[in-house]
């Protein structure tokens, strides 16, 4: 399956777009086609993650264009652009696409922590929206400072007080997580060390003692951080690893008897793929997510009746990873980037969306239970609504755990401590505006 063709791409366009990885015959072939920007990282240390998130966005918005005819008749297109996880890549990508089509780039989905912040001040300059769903920078959940960035659903922060909270409750309420030893082992880049401040903050606010394991990427060797960690004994261990790495940490657990079920990560420590491939070792593991599990879902029941029954083979190479954690946040990407543009549509005429436009939607998102129902995703994804101060607009995760061939949830939406969060996310952000000059909005003036 792929997107619309294109009729007639000239042969340097073409050139230029392989030299990135680009599927240039994706690109619009009529302007009122709504085009959509997907720099994905398909290959690389990090592949089972990002094929598996890219072949369920692009599903949904295949079932889109063939079920409904596109968004008010204007087709999705989109164009792929490869850029391994690695931040300068993805800045190539951005740079290559924003001027693609007239109406510019509607959106740009970093799906990459260091990018983001390359980019943060490039795009507010450009008039792009960066869209970064469970990752980026969590200061930008203040809009006030940073209007054109939106991380949305839950931050990094969030989630982390959300896996705090969890650890409370199995050692009998927070009270007991004083003299506690919690280690956090965790990717060493930008990416990593953005939960310490607030797993700081939480140190001293409950006086668990933190044992901090800084780990270079890839990870695949961790002999000596394991080492540390059975000197040191936590009670605890909290995971923001990425692929090998996360595996690596998992069996070297399981080698130094270290119980899984004393382990909790974050979303990108926690997807099926990993847990496949660390066999056994994972059994007990917990992570937390931003979306349910499975493919008990109508959208989902749908888009597998379509394009994975008999013979067609849909975009997965892997059809058995359909509602898997990775597959379903790519389902989760397409619906929120999709009704974005609908949102957007809906308030500047019915034809394709520029930038400034979507990023009047994105601070107006209400994707409540009701529209979740209507969309077929009721439970997949938690309720969302953005504002111009709020750019999270959600903050709640789900908590799982792997059962040696699933995941199993442990309940409902579990909310962040927003109470902790917020003051710490406004004081970053008042510290960048600070240092770039820049005079927050006001948001009461905002229509």
């Amino acid at each position: 399956m792929s997107s619309r063709s294109l009729a007639g791409v000239r042969k340097t366009l073409a050139a230029a777009a392989l030299g990135l990885g680009i599927a240039a015959a994706s690109l619009p072939s009529q302007a009122a086609d709504q085009f959509v920007p997907l720099a994905n990282f398909r290959l690389g240390p990090l592949a089972s993650i990002g094929a598996t998130l890219s072949a369920g966005w692009i599903d949904y918005m295949s079932l889109i264009n063939d079920r409904d005819g596109g968004v008010y008749g204007h087709k999705l297109v989109w164009e792929e652009c490869e850029f391994e996880y690695k931040p300068d890549r993805a800045i190539e990508c951005y740079e290559r696409m924003k001027n693609r089509v007239p109406t510019g780039m509607p959106f740009f989905n970093t799906l990459n922590t260091p990018a983001t912040y390359a980019l943060t001040e490039r795009a507010a300059q450009d008039k792009v929206p960066l869209i970064t769903v469970g990752i980026g920078r969590a200061d930008a959940a203040d809009g006030r400072v940073f209007p054109w960035v939106f991380p949305l659903m839950t931050t990094y922060q969030s989630g982390n007080t959300a896996m705090v909270q969890y650890i409370a409750g199995k050692e009998g309420g927070i009270a007991k997580l004083k003299g506690k030893k919690i280690a956090f082992i965790y990717h060493d880049t930008a990416f990593g060390k953005e939960e310490l401040p607030v797993l700081e903050l939480q140190q001293k606010k409950y006086g668990f003692e933190l044992i901090k394991i800084p780990i270079a990427p890839p990870g695949a060797e961790q002999q000596s951080h394991w080492l540390q960690i059975r000197q040191a004994k936590p009670d605890w261990i909290i995971m923001r690893t990425l692929g090998v790495m996360t595996v690596s940490a998992i069996k070297n657990a399981q080698r130094i008897g270290f119980p899984r079920e004393k382990m909790i990560a974050g979303w990108w420590s926690g997807t099926t793929d990993d847990m496949l491939a660390a066999g056994e070792a994972a059994k007990g593991y917990n992570a937390i997510s931003l979306y349910a599990d499975g493919a008990d879902f109508p959208v989902i029941k749908e888009i597998v009746k379509r394009y994975y029954t008999g013979d067609k083979k849909g975009n997965l190479a892997d059809p058995k990873l359909v509602g898997s954690s990775n597959y379903n946040a790519g389902i989760a990407h397409g619906i929120v980037m999709v009704e974005l543009i609908r949102a957007a549509m809906d308030k500047y005429g019915k034809k394709p969306v520029t930038g400034e436009q979507v990023r009047w939607a994105l601070e107006r998102i209400n994707l409540d239970d009701k529209r979740m129902k209507e969309l077929g995703a009721a439970g997949l994804v938690q309720p969302l609504k953005t504002s111009c101060q709020d750019h999270e607009g959600g903050g709640s995760v789900k908590v799982h755990q792997w059962d040696g061939t699933t995941w199993v949830g442990q309940g409902g939406w579990v909310k962040s401590d927003r109470a902790l969060v917020r003051p710490l996310l406004e004081e970053l952000a008042a510290g960048y505006a600070k240092e770039k000059g820049i005079t927050p909005r006001d948001c009461s003036k905002e229509k």
